[in-house]
C-alpha cells in the first residue's frame, strides 16, 4: 500500500492514468490540477480521491496538504508548445512550482517515502549522442530549461535534506487516455482524431524526424518501480524504448490500425519547438537497476490505443 499520495497534474493524460493504476493500492489520493489543459472527467470517481483545483504555485494549498502525504508524484507542468508562447508562465509553473513542492515537502512531509518528478527527454534537445544516456543534456527551449532546472533542485534537496527524490525522463508517452481535449496532446492522439473526422494527418516538417514512443503502461511501470525501490532514490532515469520511429511511420501505422490506409497526410512548416531531428533514448540504467522492461511494441501499443479510442476516446 502507498498510504496517502499526492499527484500533481492528475487531470492530465499521464497523471490520470497513474491515478487509475495506484488507486487500488493507495489509502487516499490528493490531486492538484488547475485544469488549464487537464480534464476533470479524466480523474476516476472514488471516495479515496480528493481533487483540488489550484496551481502548484499556491504555497498555501501545498502547505495544507503536505503533512498528510507519504508519496508525491509530480507531473504538473506547462508544456513545450506553451513554453515558447509564454516563457514566464513556463518558468513559474515548471521551476518555481517544482521548487514550491520540494520546499513544502521538506517542511511538512514528516513521513515522505518518495518524491517522483516526471521530467522529459526534451532536456536532450537535438542530441549528438544517440542513443542518449542520462549524463547528456542540450538545453535549447524554455521548457527544457525549466524542467532541467527543477531536476537540479531535486538533486539539491536530496543532497542537503535527504529528500527521497527520483527523476524520470519520459519520452513521447502515448496510449489510452490521451485525447485532443488537451490541445497540446501528442501526435498519436491527433492522428487518431484526424482519421475519425476524415481529416488529413498533419505533419510538421518532412516527417523523417524520429521520436522514441513509449506506451503509457510501460511508463506507469517506471513510476511504480521508482516508488517501491529504495535504490532509485537520488537517481535520474530515462524512460524510453530505444527505438527510433519516424513521424511518417507513425502516420502509416495509425492508418493501418484504423483500417484507413488511404487517409491523406498534410505537411506544414516546422514550428519553433521543432528543433529535434532524431531521438533515441538509452534506458539501460532503469532496466539494470529497477528491472524495468518495455512490454509493448509500437504496433501493440497503437492497437490498444485504437481500441480505447473506439470505445471511450470520442
Amino acid at each position: 500500500m502507498f498510504g496517502n499520495v499526492l499527484v500533481t497534474g492528475g487531470a492530465g493524460f499521464i497523471g490520470s492514468q497513474l491515478i487509475r493504476r495506484i488507486l487500488p493500492i493507495s489509502q487516499h489520493i490528493y490531486v492538484i490540477d488547475d485544469l488549464s489543459t487537464g480534464q476533470l472527467e479524466a480523474i476516476p470517481e472514488s471516495e479515496k480521491i480528493t481533487f483540488i483545483k489550484d496551481s502548484i504555485t499556491n504555497k498555501r494549498v501545498l502547505d495544507e496538504i503536505m503533512p498528510r502525504v507519504e508519496y508525491i508524484f509530480h507531473l504538473a507542468c506547462s508544456n513545450i508548445i506553451k513554453s515558447v508562447i509564454d516563457i514566464e508562465l513556463d518558468l513559474n509553473t515548471n521551476l518555481i512550482g517544482g521548487f514550491n513542492l520540494l520546499q513544502s515537502a521538506h517542511k511538512h512531509c514528516l513521513k515522505l517515502r518518495r518524491f517522483i518528478y516526471a521530467s522529459t527527454t526534451s532536456v536532450y534537445g537535438a542530441a549528438t549522442l544517440l542513443p542518449t544516456t542520462e549524463d547528456y543534456y542540450k538545453i535549447e527551449l524554455p521548457y527544457s530549461a525549466s524542467k532541467f532546472s527543477a531536476e537540479h533542485y531535486c538533486s539539491v534537496y536530496h543532497s542537503m535534506y535527504h529528500t527521497p527524490t527520483v527523476v524520470l525522463r519520459l519520452s513521447n508517452v502515448y496510449g489510452p487516455g490521451q485525447t485532443i481535449l488537451n490541445p497540446y496532446c501528442g501526435v498519436v492522439a491527433k492522428f487518431f482524431e484526424a482519421i475519425d473526422n476524415d481529416m488529413p494527418l498533419i505533419i510538421y516538417g518532412d516527417g523523417q524526424q524520429t521520436r522514441d514512443f513509449t506506451f503509457i503502461e510501460d511508463a506507469l511501470d517506471a513510476f511504480l518501480l521508482a516508488a517501491i525501490n529504495d535504490g532509485a532514490i537520488g537517481q535520474v532515469y530515462n524512460v524510453g524504448t530505444g527505438v527510433e520511429t519516424t513521424i511518417l511511420k507513425i502516420a502509416d501505422e495509425v492508418k493501418k490500425s484504423t483500417g484507413h490506409p488511404d487517409s491523406l497526410v498534410e505537411f506544414k512548416h516546422k514550428r519553433p519547438v521543432d528543433v529535434v531531428r532524431r531521438r533515441n533514448i538509452d534506458s539501460t540504467k532503469i532496466q539494470r537497476e529497477l528491472q524495468w522492461r518495455v512490454n509493448y511494441s509500437l504496433s501493440e501499443g497503437l492497437k490498444k490505443t485504437f481500441l480505447w479510442f473506439k470505445e471511450e476516446g470520442r
